[in-house]
């Protein structure tokens, strides 16, 4: 199973289900469901009848697939998958730049808590390494030893990055664009985050966010807003690990956060830093982030 498999099938746990309020019976609401870094994701279209809307959905399918091709761990050609084997990466997408200068604000704003080159120690975690193994996978962990720039991305040897908690965000955001640059308005995309675009049929849709036994802790309306919720403990690795790591290896210290933000990418992220954090200095990342809001925060 992949790492962004493992991320999906939490972002499908603990964000629930995200409706339109009160749906009038006769509303035009065209729904998709498919499969995409390593999970279901959704859209619903309001306003657009089912035969128009499916001409729509060939073309996030296709974009899909090539997003899949840059940031995929389960593609063995994607660009993250070659910058891994290789370390070092020519002529890097736009996209995949894009998310990386997040990763810089949010390592940055994060005091290096959001650190996308814990994957070699989430790696030697996962498949129970020994003490050693751990400690020198733990070395390789450091984001200053990142390069890139527009023709080039670099690792240290050894190194590796995990986009996860941050990739799905990013696709997410791309999805939307896509669907606005249709002439689209009112839109829900749920690609493991969820971008809420206009309203629903009736109203501002309605986002819901539960615990992985499907308890609803919160429910929030959004217009123009993106959600993302991280529950680090709902999937272990190794023994007793959440999966969601410092890049010192240490356990998370929140059970839930869900974010909202203008961007699912950056709501993604801050919902993956704030994990590994106290209350207080949660709120002094997010604040760097303008609009961005803690939705809900619960400790361990």
């Amino acid at each position: 199973m992949s790492i962004l498999n493992r991320r999906r099938f939490l972002a499908i746990s603990a964000t629930a289900l995200a409706v339109p309020t009160g749906v009038a019976a006769s509303a035009h609401v065209a729904r998709w469901t498919g499969y995409a870094l390593g999970g279901p994701v959704s859209m619903q279209l309001v306003g657009v009848a089912q035969p128009d809307a499916d001409l729509i959905f060939t073309r996030v399918e296709a974009e899909l697939d090539r997003l899949e091709d840059i940031f995929s761990l389960y593609r063995d050609n994607s660009e993250l998958s070659r910058l891994n084997r290789f370390g070092a990466l020519v002529d890097p997408s736009a996209e995949f730049l894009h998310v990386l200068s997040a990763c810089a604000s949010l390592h940055a704003a994060s005091k290096g808590q959001f650190d996308p080159t814990v994957q070699p120690l989430w790696l030697a975690i996962a498949n129970d390494a020994d003490d050693d193994t751990i400690a020198a996978a733990k070395a390789l962990v450091g984001w200053s030893n990142v390069t890139f720039d527009a023709n080039q991305i670099r690792l240290p040897t050894g190194g590796a990055l995990t986009l996860n908690g941050i990739a799905q965000g990013a696709v997410t955001d791309r999805i939307a664009a896509l669907l606005r640059g249709q002439g689209l308005q009112d839109v829900l995309v749920d690609m493991g985050e969820i971008a809420a675009l206009g309203q629903g049929p009736n109203g501002p849709w309605s986002i819901g966010v539960a615990k992985t036994d499907g308890t609803l802790v919160h429910r929030l309306t959004a217009t123009d807003r993106a959600i993302a919720t991280s529950v680090p403990t709902a999937m272990e690795i190794g023994d007793t690990e959440g999966h969601i790591l410092s890049p010192t290896g240490g356990a998370p210290v929140q059970a839930l956060v869900s974010v909202s933000a203008p961007t699912a990418m950056i709501a993604d992220g801050l919902s993956t830093a704030l994990c590994l954090v106290d209350d207080a200095t949660g709120k002094k990342i997010v604040a760097a982030f303008p609009d961005a809001k803690i939705e809900v925060m619960t400790s361990v």
